[in-house]
């Protein structure tokens, strides 16, 4: 039996898992943050609870992405403090993220997350380490969809230009 054969878990990390992992932990840590802030900036409900699904399905993949990390006895990344909760109000207007670029703002990022998942599930040898990238994906995928329903119905989605014009069949 091979050094990678049995159990996934048991199997050595490579670097490029290492460094996928820490590097999503990371990220993460610095996009909790960013949308606690983004949250206190929100008037929009339906996009409050996007925001906190965001945040939550992060919190989750950050568990098991330290618990990894632990165990592979890698240091984990510093992480910000977590933002206090503000009123809008007192925000002023000039300060201010608005809806349609905090929506913006996630959808990009859901866009990176989609492609850094996929990396990772390529690059992975573990079996667990790519299913976990494959439920991280389709999370990400789901929440990307509830942002583009919510552009969309809210008018703040501003689409590149359409091809309308078809070439005349000959």
């Amino acid at each position: 039996m091979g050094i990678l054969s049995g159990n996934p878990s048991d199997e050595p990390l490579h670097y490029g898992e290492v460094f996928g992992i820490w590097a999503n932990l990371a990220t993460n840590n610095g996009l909790i943050a960013a949308y606690q802030t983004f949250f206190n900036h929100t008037g929009d409900d339906d996009l409050k609870k996007i925001i906190e699904e965001a945040v939550q399905c992060m919190e989750d993949e950050s568990k098991q992405l330290e618990k990894i990390l632990k165990v592979n006895a890698v240091g984990l990344p510093p992480a910000p403090p977590a933002r206090p909760v503000a009123r809008l109000e007192d925000i002023p207007v000039g300060a201010r993220f608005n809806d349609p670029e905090i929506c913006a703002a996630l959808s990009m990022d859901v866009a990176a997350g989609l492609v850094a998942c996929s990396q990772a599930m390529g690059m992975s040898i573990r079996e667990d380490i790519g299913m976990m990238y494959g439920q991280f994906h389709t999370s990400k995928a789901q929440l990307g969809a509830k942002l583009l329903k919510l552009s969309k119905s809210k008018g703040w989605l501003v689409p590149p230009p359409l091809h309308v014009n078809f070439p005349e069949k000959h």
